[in-house]
């Protein structure tokens, strides 16, 4: 079953950004896009090198009006305790999401239940709460942050023009199609 237009739940977890521990809830997610970043655990192999790309696209995803949420089901006290202690996760300054009580990642379907960890999972979630996109791949496949970042402006520009649509490659600026009778078998 797709989760496209699910409306995510409530929630309340703890998290860890720039040196502090806060409270994140649903309330906080809605009026702005938001990326919620699944990754399977702190200290480990692929996660890092995500994690850091994300940091140093922060800015971009800002300036779209997207905060980044990473998210895994290790608790805000191994998330500073990460961020002490690696390079690359001490570059990280938006909030890394704790999901001990996996949460989030029953919400959003990625709790891998037998490990007690979450799939590597990437959802965009509109103001209005609800998934406009979303992938999960394999524990050994690392995302794509520039992608990611370009699948947040085409939700963007989808829902502030509901009337077009965005081809494949699309990037901000380039032409658009306006689904009609007339591109029936002409693309």
């Amino acid at each position: 079953m797709s989760l496209i237009n699910k409306q995510i739940g409530e929630f309340s977890v703890q998290a860890y950004q720039n040196g502090d521990f806060k409270t994140v809830t649903r309330d906080d997610v809605l009026g702005k896009w938001a990326l919620f970043f699944f990754y399977p655990a702190d200290f480990t192999f692929v996660c890092p090198t995500e994690l850091e790309e994300l940091a140093e696209n922060y800015d971009a995803f800002k300036a779209e009006g997207c905060e980044v949420y990473s998210v895994s089901c290790d608790t805000h006290f191994v998330h500073k305790a990460w961020h002490d202690e690696s390079e690359r996760i001490s570059k990280v300054t938006y909030p890394m999401l704790a999901d001990p009580a996996h949460v989030l990642a029953n919400d959003f379907e990625v709790l891998i239940e037998s490990d007690g960890v979450a799939e590597r999972g990437a959802f965009i979630v509109d103001p209005d709460g609800r998934i406009q996109v979303y992938e999960v791949t394999a524990g050994g496949i690392g995302r794509n942050a520039k992608e990611l970042l370009r699948l947040v402006q085409a939700a963007k520009f989808v829902r502030e023009h509901g009337d077009q649509v965005c081809p494949a490659k699309w990037q901000p600026g380039a032409e658009t199609l306006k689904p009609s009778l007339d591109l029936v078998g002409q693309l």
